[in-house]
C-alpha cells in the first residue's frame, strides 16, 4: 500500500468516526427530547386536525373533498387560495358535538405520545359557522377528559378572538364565552391577521375578561412589529406573548422583557412559513436572537398537521439548529410549566416533580442540577415595557 494510499485511508476512517459521533449524538438528543417531559402553550385546535379526519369528516357531512382523494396532498400549499381552502374544509367538516370530541382527542392523544403532559390550546369558534358554541364545548371538554383519563395529558382550553372581525363583535363573542363557562376554559387569545389589527383596539374587550376572571394572551410580533408586543403587554395586560418574534427589533423593549420575565410561546416550524425569519440555522433568526437575549421561550408547535411537525421535531429542530444543549432544553420545558396557567400549588408541585425526572435524564456533562423553584411570572417586576 503506497503512502498516498495510507492516508486516503486514514482521512476515510477519520471521517467515519466523525459520522459515527455524529450520528451517536443525534441518537443521544433524539432520546433525551423523545423523555422530556413537556408543556406546550400554542396549540390551535384546527391546526391539528389530522389530514384523513378532515377528509373523513368532509365526507361525512357531505361537503365536497373530491380535490383530496389523497389525504397526503392535502395540505400542500402551493399559494394562499390552496392553504384557506384547506383550512375551510377542516372548519367547515367540524360540526357535530362528536366531530369536536373526535379533533381534539386525536390531538391530545398526539400530545401524549411526543411527551406533552400539559396543553393549553386554542380553538376558533368563529371559523365554524352555524355551529352553536355550546355543541363546540360540549365535544371539547368531553374529549379532554377522556383524554386525560386515557393518555394523561392535561388541558386547558383558550378560546381565540378573529382579530380581523374588529373589537365590537369581539365583544360580542366574548359574552358567549362568559355565558358558557366552563372550568376547562381558562383564557382568552386573540389571534388572524395582525397587519391593519393592532392590540389596542381589543383593549377594552381584555379589560372586561379579566376582571371576569380569564387569563389573557395574544399573537403578535408574528408578521406585526415589535410594537405589537408591547402593546399586548402594557394595554392587553397580557400573561405572556404568542410568537413575538419581531420584539428583536426593539433593544429596549427585549431588555424590559428579559427584566420583566415575560415568556413567549414560539414555533420553530411556523417562521420558515409565515415570517421573514426563514433560516433557522441563521444566527439572525429571532428564536435564535430570543434565546441569545435571554427571554423566556417555551418551544411549541401551533399548527402541526398544517405544518407537518410535532413537539419532539420542533425540540430537535432548536437542537440542531440553534445548538440547544440537552440542559437548555430541559429548561424550555419546564418553562412550559412557568409560563402556564395553572393554579400555583399545581404549578410548583410539577415543576419539582418534573425537575428531579429530567435530573435523571440529563447526561453527566450537565454539571448543574435543575433549578426546581419558579422564577419568572411570580417575579415579574411591574411597570411598562419599554419602546
Amino acid at each position: 500500500m503506497t503512502q498516498a494510499e495510507i492516508q486516503d485511508l486514514g482521512a476515510q476512517l477519520m471521517a467515519g468516526e466523525h459520522l459515527l459521533e455524529e450520528q451517536e449524538s443525534a441518537v443521544d438528543i433524539e432520546s433525551f427530547v423523545r423523555s422530556l417531559p413537556k408543556a406546550e402553550l400554542h396549540l390551535h385546535l384546527e391546526g391539528a386536525v389530522a389530514a384523513p379526519t378532515a377528509i373523513e369528516l368532509a365526507r361525512k357531512h357531505g361537503l365536497s373533498a373530491h380535490d383530496y382523494e389523497d389525504a397526503s396532498k392535502l395540505f400542500d400549499f402551493p399559494d394562499l387560495g390552496a392553504f384557506l381552502q384547506a383550512y375551510d374544509i377542516i372548519c367547515n367538516s367540524i360540526v357535530d358535538s362528536d366531530d369536536f370530541h373526535r379533533v381534539t382527542y386525536e390531538m391530545l392523544a398526539r400530545c401524549a405520545v411526543n411527551g406533552a403532559r400539559y396543553v393549553e390550546f386554542f380553538f376558533s369558534p368563529q371559523a365554524h359557522h352555524g355551529v352553536a358554541y355550546a355543541t363546540m364545548l360540549d365535544g371539547i371538554v368531553a374529549a379532554m377528559r377522556d383524554a386525560a383519563r386515557d393518555h394523561g395529558v392535561h388541558s386547558r382550553l383558550i378560546p381565540a378572538l378573529n382579530r380581523e372581525l374588529g373589537p365590537e363583535i369581539s365583544m360580542q363573542f366574548l359574552d358567549l364565552v362568559l355565558a358558557h363557562r366552563r372550568e376547562e376554559v381558562i383564557g382568552i387569545g386573540l389571534d388572524y391577521n395582525e397587519v391593519g389589527h393592532p392590540p389596542g383596539l381589543y383593549a377594552d374587550v381584555y379589560r372586561r375578561a379579566r376582571n371576569r376572571g380569564l387569563r389573557v394572551t395574544a399573537h403578535a410580533g408574528e408578521n406585526g412589529p415589535s410594537e405589537h408586543v408591547g402593546a399586548s403587554l402594557d394595554v392587553l395586560a397580557c400573561d405572556r406573548i404568542d410568537h413575538g418574534y419581531h420584539v428583536v427589533d426593539d433593544p429596549a423593549l427585549v431588555a424590559a422583557c428579559r427584566e420583566r420575565g415575560v415568556f413567549f410561546t414560539v414555533c420553530p416550524t411556523t417562521t420558515t412559513y409565515t415570517t421573514t425569519f426563514r433560516d433557522l440555522a441563521s444566527p439572525g433568526h429571532a428564536i435564535h436572537r430570543m434565546f441569545d437575549a435571554g427571554l423566556n421561550l417555551v418551544i411549541n408547535t401551533d399548527d402541526p398537521a398544517l405544518f407537518r411537525t410535532d413537539l419532539n421535531s420542533e425540540y430537535l429542530l432548536v437542537a440542531r439548529h440553534m445548538g440547544c444543549t440537552p440542559q437548555q432544553l430541559a429548561g424550555v420545558a419546564l418553562n412550559g410549566l412557568r409560563a402556564s396557567w395553572l393554579d400555583d400549588t399545581t404549578k410548583r408541585a410539577w415543576i419539582s416533580e418534573w425537575s428531579a425526572e429530567i435530573n435523571r435524564l440529563l447526561p453527566p456533562a450537565a454539571s448543574r442540577p435543575l433549578d426546581s423553584h419558579v422564577p419568572a411570572t411570580e417575579r415579574r417586576t411591574p411597570g411598562k415595557a419599554a419602546h
